[in-house]
């Protein structure tokens, strides 16, 4: 089976994909046994070629079928289930039918960065993709694990070291006054395992400018293996300061900011550059976005099918995933979806049904690891993985908070421990007593030591009798010394008064204006 070129190739299949802006009527007949014909009858301004009738040679097993393809925020085309198939299956055939030289069209992988293709990956997640939560994925089978979005205004005067307990690196500054309660001495802004994340781990920057995106970039590029740009979070804290999908309404910053990353990180430090997006409003408006994106030297892809409003409890949009992973092979960037995506079996189908490279797991891996695992490996039960996370947690020292965060996303609310815990786990040895792992109570003092928690704990004053009255005493200080200040203020007031008064009461005209 031969094909003339394949730009005549990609036009054809560019005209069946469900990205047609306008109207348009695209007839299936049934012709010679060996043949059909398309004839397509279409404008879009986004298309580079002319409108076009053409033949291809295809199986004529296809029935006869007339596709309206139109456009709708909900659904990539408004069709019927029956002429949604049979499109489907025509693309389908067109796809698998590439040429071997486009099939095998890659972009060049750094020498110390990674290939995505194949790939089931933990999603970044915000809270729920710290440290012991990817350490968890990575022992569960996950390939890859995605760091949370780190904006570049916390990253960008940073200073790195390597925990000397733990073996972690760490990117840390100084706490600010108004959210240090617990009297920390610094705050840790990101931190990896170089040796159980090694070659695994993709950071992922919120940023919204070039230069402080390299500045931010060139920081931790040399520890991890690849640096992913969040054009993709819709959440107020990313959104308001032009980062993650605000990106989406600004393509030429998006494309400065990539295109700046990767004439910089590839060579400097042999990583990859990639990006995470959503869907836009039309499914020619992503297209074009696309292809301006494959086309600044990334070497991966992220689409999580869904559009900016929509949230996580909406259904996946998967019309235009065809498209676009199409669009990125042309280009030899590796796709990788995202967006209900339920375990490994899940994304292995997804990746064949839509010619994707790869897929990220989010929520059904924030609640259960046993997503990652292949097939025929034994699941485990959550009170064993929730004993796993709560090890790796206190193995590299990781913040209270967010540890019975992830917890809490892992235990089922139905049961008894999931509400003592939430109430009484404050520190390290109250939460391994509370969850019934008391093989960890000598660990978890260490770390309740290390960390300040528990009867380590700075004591804070207003608590008791005693510190009561050591409240009332500063209470009652404080204003004593504000009416001193109220008085002498008066005093001096009235001071300057009297000695400006005198001698200009005995001044004649001139001297008084002089004065003034």
């Amino acid at each position: 089976m031969a094909f003339r070129s394949l730009s005549h190739h990609s036009r054809i299949l560019s005209r069946l994909l469900p990205t047609v802006s306008v109207p348009a009527v695209a007839r299936v007949t049934a012709a010679a046994p060996t043949t059909t014909t398309f004839a397509i009858r279409t404008s879009n301004p986004l298309r580079t070629m002319a409108s076009t009738a053409a033949e291809v040679s295809m199986p004529p097993t296809e029935p006869a079928v007339t596709v309206q393809e139109t456009t709708s925020p909900a659904n990539a085309v408004g069709r019927t289930p029956e002429e949604a198939a049979a499109a489907e299956n025509t693309v389908k055939w067109c796809i698998s039918s590439l040429p071997e030289e486009v099939l095998a069209r890659r972009v060049p992988i750094p020498p110390n960065g990674v290939d995505y293709r194949g790939k089931i990956v933990l999603a970044p997640m915000v809270r729920s993709g710290e440290l012991p939560a990817r350490l968890l994925a990575l022992k569960y089978g996950a390939d890859l694990v995605w760091g949370p979005e780190t904006v570049d205004h916390s990253l960008i005067g940073t200073t790195r070291r390597t925990n000397p307990r733990t073996s972690c690196i760490e990117w840390t500054r100084p706490p600010s006054q108004a959210h240090n309660k617990a009297g920390y001495d610094e705050n840790v802004i990101f931190r990896l395992d170089p040796t159980r994340e090694k070659g695994k781990l993709v950071f992922q920057i919120g940023t919204s400018d070039p230069d402080r995106a390299l500045a931010a970039a060139r920081l931790v590029a040399g520890d991890v293996a690849g640096i992913d740009v969040n054009a993709g979070c819709p959440k107020p804290f990313s959104t308001s300061g032009g980062m993650g999908a605000a990106l989406l309404q600004t393509p030429d910053k998006l494309v400065a900011i990539l295109e700046n990353l990767t004439r910089h990180i590839i060579p400097e430090f042999g990583i990859g550059v990639s990006v995470k997006i959503r869907l836009l409003e039309t499914p020619e408006k992503t297209e074009a976005l696309v292809r301006r994106l494959v086309g600044t030297g990334i070497t991966g892809l992220t689409i999580h099918c869904r559009t900016t409003p929509m949230r996580p409890r909406e259904r996946a949009i998967r019309g235009q995933l065809r498209m676009i992973g199409y669009i990125c092979r042309e280009a030899g960037v590796a796709c990788v979806v995202n967006g209900d995506v339920a375990d490994r079996r899940d994304g292995y189908k997804l990746m064949e049904e839509f010619r994707v490279d790869g897929a990220m797991i989010a929520t059904a891996a924030e609640k259960n690891p046993n997503v990652f695992l292949k097939e025929g490996e034994e699941k485990t039960t959550w009170e064993q993985y929730a004993r796993e996370l709560v090890r790796f947690a206190m193995e590299v020292e990781n913040k209270m908070s967010n540890t019975k965060f992830t917890l809490s996303q892992i235990v089922p609310g139905r049961e008894p421990v999931y509400k003592t815990m939430c109430a009484q786990g404050k520190s390290y040895e109250e939460l391994v007593k509370v969850m019934g792992f008391e093989e960890m109570v000598e660990m978890a003092r260490r770390t309740d030591e290390v960390l300040r928690l528990g009867e380590w704990a700075p004591k804070k004053e207003g608590k008791g009798k005693k510190g009561q009255q050591q409240q009332v005493k500063g209470k009652n200080e404080k204003k004593r010394k504000s009416e001193d200040e109220v008085d002498g203020a008066k005093e001096v007031k009235k001071e300057k008064v009297g000695v400006v008064a005198e001698p200009v009461a005995h001044q004649d005209g001139p001297a008084l204006a002089q004065a003034a």
